[in-house]
């Protein structure tokens, strides 16, 4: 370990198992010495397992709505209270759909699970940052990450409203960003990271595919959950004081590809099997 977060208070929000980005971030930056709090939704909290988390990196879960300004506040003041301090990062993991849930088709949503999933998965991103803003909460050079996902770029059909939730969420980075680090000089980025075989992830239709198609796409494969907490622990860190307003792609070069050979090996493989299949049944 480097000793990258030596000395460094943070918050850390929707750590919910071991298989989550968050989770990882937490031990990461547990190793490089940081000391932080752990947040979740209290209904998130009883499906998950934060407290091994809290014991295991010696921190203490302070329970938070995201959507709600009053648990935010909460959350900040006690936040400063119990780390001694200012804040120097902040990440947002936390994402939810309840038309994916539900099964709803993105061109059949209730549009009340929009709104929610909305709030829950982008909204919360800018409450959370209005508060620590108010509050003045960040140190100068503070970090702030939250984790999308190319569907906010590419379509993605089974990610549903998800992908409108993550192209909000990377918009209101890149605003409240150029705010926060014109007054306050606090940084604020987003990591499009690979699909990650998460328990949130896993709720999507279809995204076992998603996995291996990236995975076959992608010239460096996927990146694990384990790699996006390094890519996240170097963006809390001095090393990447400048670095804002930016969506930054971490898929092992998914982002640039048009199509990879073993793509077209496998599609053409498909296609001459087809083909041949109704040469045989015209004869």
């Amino acid at each position: 370990m480097y000793n990258l977060l030596k000395g460094k208070r943070g918050i850390i929000f929707g750590a919910l198992d071991s298989k989550s980005i968050a989770w990882k971030v937490a031990e990461r930056a547990h190793e490089e010495g940081a000391t932080f709090v752990l947040t979740n939704a209290p209904v998130a909290m009883r499906l998950g397992t934060i407290s091994e988390l809290a014991e295991k990196t010696g921190s203490q879960v302070i329970p938070a709505d995201a959507t709600s300004m009053m648990d935010l506040e909460v959350l900040v003041d006690k936040a400063m209270e119990i780390l001694g301090g200012k804040i120097d990062f902040v990440l947002h993991s936390i994402g939810m759909s309840v038309n994916v849930r539900r099964g709803n088709h993105y061109t059949n949503q209730d549009y009340n699970f929009t709104k929610t999933g909305f709030d829950v998965s982008a909204l919360s991103f800018h409450r959370v940052m209005s508060m620590l803003y108010k509050k003045d909460a960040m140190n100068e050079w503070g970090s702030i990450v939250a984790l999308s996902y190319m569907a906010a770029q590419r379509v993605f059909p089974d990610y549903n409203d998800m992908a409108d939730n993550k192209a909000y969420l990377e918009s209101i980075a890149r605003s409240f960003g150029y705010f926060y680090g014109r007054d306050k000089k606090v940084r604020v980025n987003t990591i499009s990271q690979s699909p990650t075989p998460t328990t949130a992830g896993s709720g999507v239709k279809g995204f076992d595919g998603f996995i291996a198609y990236a995975e076959e796409m992608s010239p460096l494969g996927n990146a694990t959950a384990l790699e996006c907490a390094d890519y996240t622990i170097s963006l809390f860190s001095d090393l990447t004081k400048k670095v804002t307003l930016q969506n930054l792609f971490h898929d092992g070069g998914f982002s640039n590809m048009g199509v990879s050979n073993a793509i077209m090996e496998n599609f053409m493989n498909t296609f001459n099997h087809e083909t041949d299949n109704v040469e045989e049944l015209e004869k």
